[in-house]
């Protein structure tokens, strides 16, 4: 039984194996986007007069953050009915948005998560890659307000890149790292991330031992299962010293215990067949995010819905950038990025070619549930008789039927990408504490 910790502040709101197809190349929180999506479709197919009032509450909230190329020029994104094809979305958690509630108190915003969703072609897997904040780059210019372009930055880490040019840099800074193209973005800021929890119902989370992080407000006494929800889940979030070995790499192995749980509730628990609780997380997601243009339109948003909602858990895979700690120079207390590994990453992403990742591939800020609810056995299947068996034996004096359909051959297997650190939506798994 999980034990729950209900955040009072927050009841103020409406109650309510990795397998690709090509992308096409024109064509947080990886969770917070499909939630956003997916919302939306059921609100407009819940009821033509609730989806109106709906719509027209939800629209007008949508703050938006125009996306341009590293010129300047304004991206221009084609609006599509039914989804065609994958697509890419970058979703940013931001330490300091203005208005927030909670966070850090300081002059300058920094993009504190950064989560790259891929979609793949054929719609039936997807890939989101948590790049850590500390992960020391180089950086492009960006375009500026006034209109001039930013000075490069060289061996910075990620998260300078928002003070740079906002969520357009972040964009800018992402593609130069990983080589593909992101044509949707959107923010969402702490306030966000725990009013999102509480519009869903809480999370059960997993944790080996006790975690009393004073640093970012987390106390669970107790280890096992806890649901989290508000400004607790974002103290679970944001734990980094609570956990593994206090990195943040660590931090983003424990956060994807919390996704996959939130992704399994989200598929299976009928969180999006409640129409109540629809209309609290769309209206949380459009109050408490900035989206890009490409993703502002609700066409836009329940498209990539329908084309995400039927991605079995076991299919959609969070994985690590990789990167390793424990270097000097200007690595020292940083992040530095294992390049050849994450070329091999990104360039099957791209090309959406299949992979998976080591059985022990969890990271130190996680490992697998040993209580994790078990599969039920399959059945056994009906022999069938050894003429018709295409197992059986063959006889190689037997004579060959010229009219027989050629048989089929397997499909090779999929590397596994050894050293790539993560797991699937349907893995149990807890988070470390230290």
């Amino acid at each position: 039984m999980a034990e729950r910790t209900r955040d009072r502040t927050l009841r103020s709101l409406p109650t309510a194996r990795v397998r690709h197809g090509r992308q096409r190349r024109a064509a947080w929180w990886s969770t917070a986007l499909k939630v956003v999506g997916a919302t939306m479709a059921v609100v407009l197919v819940s009821g033509a007069s609730v989806a109106a009032i709906a719509l027209n509450n939800l629209t007008s909230n949508i703050d938006v953050a125009q996306l341009t190329d590293a010129d300047g020029n304004v991206r221009e994104i084609p609006q599509v009915g039914e989804w065609e094809g994958g697509f890419n979305v970058l979703i940013v958690g931001v330490d300091n948005a203005e208005g927030q509630t909670v966070g850090e108190s300081r002059d300058t915003t920094l993009n504190d998560v950064n989560m790259l969703v891929h979609v793949a072609e054929d719609q039936q897997s997807a890939v989101a890659v948590s790049i850590p904040r500390d992960l020391v780059i180089r950086h492009p210019g960006c375009p500026q307000e006034d209109g001039s372009i930013s000075s490069p930055l060289s061996a910075q880490p990620l998260n300078v890149a928002y003070g740079q040019g906002g969520l357009n840099c972040v964009v800018l800074t992402v593609e130069a790292l990983t080589g593909l193209d992101i044509p949707y973005a959107a923010q969402i800021s702490f306030d966000g991330v725990a009013m999102m929890s509480t519009a869903v119902g809480g999370v059960d989370v997993c944790i080996t031992e006790p975690i009393r992080d004073r640093d970012a407000d987390l106390y669970l006494e107790t280890a096992g299962t806890h649901t989290v929800e508000g400004y607790q889940a974002l103290a679970f979030l944001r734990t980094r010293y609570g956990v593994g070995d206090g990195s943040d790499l660590s931090r983003i192995s424990s956060q994807q215990v919390y996704l996959s749980s939130l992704m399994r509730k989200v598929q299976n628990e009928g969180v999006l067949a409640d129409p109540t609780a629809v209309y609290g997380i769309a209206t949380v997601a459009t109050q408490a995010m900035k989206l890009s243009p490409s993703l502002s339109s609700v066409d836009t948003m329940v498209s990539m819905a329908l084309a995400l909602r039927n991605i079995p858990t076991e299919n959609i895979t969070f994985v690590q950038y990789p990167a390793t700690t424990g270097l000097g120079g200007v690595y020292t207390n940083k992040a530095a990025p294992l390049e050849d590994l994450a070329d091999q990453l990104f360039q099957r992403i791209a090309n959406d070619e299949s992979f998976v990742l080591a059985a022990d591939a969890t990271g130190n800020g996680s490992t697998l549930d040993p209580n994790a609810p078990v599969a039920p056995p399959t059945e056994t299947p009906v022999e069938t008789p050894a003429a018709t068996d295409p197992a059986a034996p063959v006889d190689p004096a037997a004579p060959v039927d010229p009219s027989a359909a050629p048989t089929e051959s397997a499909a090779p297997e999929a590397p596994v990408l050894d050293g790539v650190l993560g797991q699937t939506a349907d893995q149990y798994t807890c988070s470390v504490a230290n």
